[in-house]
């Protein structure tokens, strides 16, 4: 049999599809040929048949919907990972359940083991009080407890945890941190907010390297199995040595752009000149900076305090001065950088780092982002465009927050999460989840990005609805607008020839159901490279 690699037949074929190819030139096709990892034709179902041969494995799609492979543009790859091997706290609905799974899940430790993970939410929770060290001492007494809220910004410590991290009553706030504290008493509750919660998870034990292992792979089998080939991730120096011994033992099964969380680690990284290698599977290049914390936390940088709480207008993790001067440092490196910045003083202190570096340096291109810019004013929206930065959004934050955001803000949720103004003023749009804050899946941020409504539906036509974007310009955003925001738009984001053929096969076309059915539509395929990185098993295809 003829070398298909020669005899210019491709390896793979999918036809009787509906390819959005995410492409102004050929904006829909019926069918995609693949040779080696590279698409190499895009068009009728008759043209790609012509390109099928002897050693083609060819997809009957029956019609479904093809897409790029989704490429979520802000991750804690790692971490979720050990969530995903960890305690599950996500599904708690108040505190008796809070309490029981932690119950379970210790039940099974050795005497000792720390407990981590977490993803609880306690905004769900009938009372919405947050969960107190005493509360969860009784079911752990041997067992040191850092859990985490969803959002990453809040964790709870148990009475034995906070011993070991020498929290006591007279422990001082860190900066850009807060011990939060019994009324009565003063004694600290075990919740730790921000930069808190180092003060104990310094002494945490490192992961295993089998441990680490371990969820690494849950994470690229979940991130496979919700059709993301691609992610950037908010992640440590220890992640990035993990990753290239996967990539050289040809075991990385996901793309990973890897943005470092501080400048120290990022220009370490910048001296050894390995920063944007141009491995199409790993990359780096990027530095993550914080700005300020949560809104969940009450810890996002506003311009006026809380409507709940009108003592605080939240913590900046760096002096504008300080958080400039990191700014210009990095960009006169050559790096990306990231602003993590959620409230609207945090977004304008962000934007302002920007426009002093780029005054300064006087270099352009350089794709700096906002991660997160959830409250944005109206003056600061058309900054993004005009100084080229990108706002890289999490659209299922959103539908998480909106339950309660109001009561944190007023009348200023209506800057809370302005995905369309945002577009309108010409910005630049890369979306993903923040996994582990959210499930990794895109569906959900699709959804949230086109309704602005619950899961389970309403408020009816969405909540201030003026800010709902098409499923075009959602699925835009998470596919070639994240490969712009990792300077990767030449090789992946959308169906074409010469492209990296990363693919995904949904059960529905998310153009013609109803908005609600996008909850109800799975992934039958991704495929990554030209390779079958996972198949539904009830899967027609």
């Amino acid at each position: 049999m003829a070398d298909p690699r020669q005899d210019g037949t491709a390896d793979l074929a999918i036809v009787n599809a509906r390819a959005w190819t995410v492409s102004g030139d050929l904006p829909t096709a019926e069918a995609v040929a693949v040779r080696g990892d590279r698409i190499v034709a895009v068009g009728s179902d008759a043209e790609i048949r012509r390109t099928v041969g002897g050693g083609t494995r060819v997809i009957d799609a029956g019609g479904k919907l093809v897409l790029p492979g989704f490429n979520d543009a802000h991750v804690h790859f790692l971490a979720g990972g050990l969530y995903l091997i960890g305690v599950q706290l996500r599904d708690a609905g108040n505190e008796e359940e809070f309490v029981g799974l932690l119950k379970d899940y210790v039940s099974g430790l050795p005497e000792g083991q720390w407990v981590t993970g977490g993803c609880w939410d306690h905004e769900a929770w009938p009372g919405q009080k947050r969960p107190t060290r005493w509360m969860i001492d009784p079911v752990t007494p041997d067992n040191p407890v850092l859990v985490h809220r969803l959002d990453g910004h809040i964790a709870l410590a148990n009475s034995l945890a906070l011993r070991l991290g020498g929290v006591a009553a007279d422990t001082a706030n860190p900066p850009g941190g807060q011990i939060e504290r019994d009324a009565r008493t003063g004694k600290p509750t075990g919740i730790l907010i921000d930069r808190a919660q180092e003060l104990v998870r310094r002494a945490v034990p490192e992961p295993s390297d089998q441990r680490r292992l371990e969820a690494a792979q849950a994470a690229m089998r979940y991130a496979a199995s919700v059709g993301v080939t691609s992610v950037q991730d908010m992640a440590s120096a220890g992640d990035l040595r993990l990753y290239r011994q996967l990539r050289a033992a040809g075991r990385l099964s996901t793309r990973v752009y890897v943005a470092l969380t501080g400048l120290t680690a990022a220009m370490a990284e910048v001296r050894a000149q390995r920063r944007g290698s141009g491995d199409p599977l790993l990359r780096t290049g990027a530095v993550k900076i914080f700005a300020d914390g949560s809104l969940g936390a009450g810890s996002a940088l506003l311009f006026e305090p809380y409507e709940d709480d009108p003592s605080t207008s939240g913590l900046a993790m760096h002096s504008e001065d300080e958080l400039c001067r990191i700014t210009e440092e990095a960009d006169a490196a050559g790096l990306q950088v990231l602003i993590h910045a959620i409230g609207d003083r945090g977004t304008h202190l962000a934007l302002n780092a920007f426009e002093r570096a780029a005054r300064r340096n006087g270099r352009r291109g350089a794709r700096h982002r906002v991660e997160h810019a959830q409250v944005v004013r109206p003056e600061d929206r058309p900054r993004f465009a005009q100084l080229g930065v990108i706002a890289s959004i999490q659209p299922s934050h959103c539908t998480d927050d909106m339950r309660w955001i109001e009561k944190r803000l007023g009348s200023r949720a209506r800057n809370a999460y302005p995905f369309r103004s945002l577009l309108d003023a010409g910005a630049r749009i890369s979306l993903g989840t923040d996994w582990f804050v959210e499930p990794l899946d895109p569906l959900p941020s699709i959804y949230a990005a086109v309704t602005r409504e619950f899961p389970g539906g309403g408020p009816p036509g969405g909540w201030y609805p003026q800010e709902k974007v098409s499923v075009a310009q959602a699925i835009e955003a998470y596919t070639l607008g994240s490969a712009y925001a990792e300077f990767q738009e030449a090789q992946k984001g959308s169906v074409e020839a010469g492209k990296l053929a990363d693919l995904v096969i949904l059960s529905r076309d998310l153009f013609t159901i109803p908005p609600g059915e996008i909850l109800n539509t799975r992934v039958e395929m991704t495929i990554l490279g030209g390779q079958c990185i996972y198949e539904r098993e009830e899967s027609v295809l």
